[in-house]
């Protein structure tokens, strides 16, 4: 058996391109893209999903893999697998930016730590809402709903120099103004009970005052807003769970996937 050039880019061609695919999706997801992940975990993660995919794909473009064609490929690929890294990051955004409202509202806003996904520093409590919608996001096995979309697409959206249409990217810039929405509607008790206490120093303010207001308004709206976000947890599940609904729809866009409804 004589094995040519043309065979071998071939079969290098089968793996490669969605090798690329799978870990550009890898690389940018949510918590398996974050810093805390080492690149050569996901890297190996990549791989062992591409052995256990790839086989099952529908065959690749005769394209030389080296050409401007295929880079162009290779390029429609990296761009498919970091948009939806990137569509599963706005998921958990919204709720960090709902602990940012929450925590300028309750003066808790000077306690911060370094947020693994980006490595900045930003408030403690949309770190412990990212880390509770984590939780979710892996019981709810978003993770491997993410991997069977992305195997999926190769078959709506095949190997090829054309990969998302203008319509899903307008799709995605109006995605962002739903994140904006959900972190305002989560946040939204919060910040009207704490415009109440807030209304009501004000009120003793005139009533009394001698009354030293700035000194004990601060205990006791930082208590005061610990108290509400411990009520407000109640409703987290609902907000994450419409969120998710709403993401997984934007990614079925996304890929062309015709998928039923949660």
């Amino acid at each position: 058996m004589t094995i040519t050039t043309t065979f071998l880019m071939a079969v290098l061609a089968a793996y490669i391109w969605p090798f690329t695919r799978l870990a550009s999706m890898l690389m940018t997801m949510i918590v398996i893209g974050s810093q805390s992940v080492p690149i050569m975990i996901r890297m190996f993660y990549a791989m062992a999903l591409t052995a256990v995919i790839a086989p099952v794909l529908p065959k690749m473009p005769t394209t030389d893999l080296f050409s401007m064609a295929g880079f162009l490929i290779t390029s429609q690929q990296v761009l498919i697998g970091i948009t939806m890294g990137l569509i599963s990051q706005m998921l958990v955004q919204a709720f960090i930016m709902a602990g940012q409202i929450i925590s300028m509202q309750t003066s808790l806003g000077f306690a911060s730590m370094v947020d693994p996904l980006n490595g900045e520093s930003t408030p403690v409590i949309g770190q412990f809402y990212l880390m509770l919608g984590t939780l979710i996001f892996f019981a709810m096995d978003g993770h491997l709903t993410m991997i069977q979309m992305i195997a999926q697409s190769f078959i709506t959206l095949p190997v090829s120099a054309d990969g998302i249409t203008i319509s899903s990217m307008r799709s995605i810039a109006d995605f962002v103004s739903v994140l904006f929405q959900t972190a305002v509607a989560f946040s939204l008790s919060a910040t009207i009970a704490l415009l109440l206490i807030n209304f009501t120093f004000g009120v003793m303010t005139r009533a009394a005052p001698q009354l030293n207001i700035f000194s004990m308004g601060f205990a006791v709206t930082m208590i005061g807003g610990l108290f509400i976000m411990w009520a407000s947890l109640s409703g987290f599940m609902d907000h994450f769970e419409m969120q998710w609904q709403r993401t997984q729809s934007l990614m079925c866009d996304v890929l062309a996937l015709s998928c039923r409804e949660p």
